[in-house]
């Protein structure tokens, strides 16, 4: 997959899954806008990209969840590189609780930047791909619990379902402007805040029917693909890798 004179933005990529998204996007020719809400991190990660792979990443650190910051975003990259070819909104938080004592304000947290940041990027990306010939790619983040119910997860998931729903709602508005719009579901993944977790990983190894939680590299391969042009002729799908869980859904037990 070739990304030579793509132009990308790449939000909550500081570290974890949208780093691995950045650094591959870079090292294969895009030009791309690092988004994280941690200056410094989004400044390290710029660094060790454009070190690794001689690529041309910049940071743009910031809430991704606030509109204002979301349109200054969007139009600083197009007034920079003169177009915008991929929009991953992929910035998210989770915040675990049990559902009977769940806070509004945990709730309308979680509500607002894996929703509304996601929803507002796509619209604000979107109106910018409109007058484009080429038309552009958007990709979510999404995650197996869209899919199959986890304990302590029920705000998280409905965030992550409703990513689903909204790519396929946008297959009927963007269409016609040669946009496509997916999202990616991972499942368990070894990040940096996932190895800190007691036993994640052999938990997972153990209830995977492929043997092992995904790496990151899983993830973004598959999110490069969706966003290539190898797949102009997808959209409004959500693509698992989970290495086969949610076909089987043993739920994890002993992570502490």
């Amino acid at each position: 997959m070739d990304f030579k004179d793509k132009v990308a933005i790449v939000t909550g990529a500081g570290q974890g899954i949208g780093f691995e998204i950045c650094r591959l996007l870079a090292a294969r020719g895009a030009t791309v806008l690092l988004n994280d809400v941690d200056t410094k991190l989004a400044e390290k990660a710029v660094a060790q990209i454009n070190t690794q792979t001689g690529g041309n990443c910049t940071h743009f650190a910031g809430d991704a969840s606030d509109l204002a910051f979301i349109n200054k975003m969007v139009d600083n990259a197009v007034k920079l590189y003169g177009h915008l070819d991929i929009v991953i909104a992929n910035a998210g938080i989770t915040l675990f609780g049990d559902f009977g004592t769940y806070t509004p304000e945990a709730f309308y947290k979680v509500m607002q930047v894996n929703l509304g940041g996601s929803f507002f990027l796509a619209q604000a990306a979107s109106n910018k791909m409109k007058l484009q010939s080429g038309g552009g790619a958007i990709l979510f983040t999404s995650s197996v619990v869209g899919h199959q119910a986890l304990k302590s997860l029920a705000a998280y998931a409905m965030t992550k379902a409703a990513l689903e729903m909204l790519a396929k709602n946008l297959v009927i508005e963007l269409s016609q402007y040669k946009i496509n719009v997916n999202t990616v579901a991972p499942g368990a993944t070894l990040t940096e805040r996932t190895t800190e977790e007691a036993d994640y990983e052999r938990v997972w190894t153990d209830i995977t029917p492929m043997g092992r939680p995904a790496s990151v590299t899983d993830i973004a391969e598959t999110a490069l693909f969706l966003v290539s042009d190898k797949a102009k002729h997808i959209t409004g799908q959500s693509l698992i890798v989970d290495g086969g869980w949610t076909a089987v859904s043993i739920l994890p037990t002993g992570i502490k």
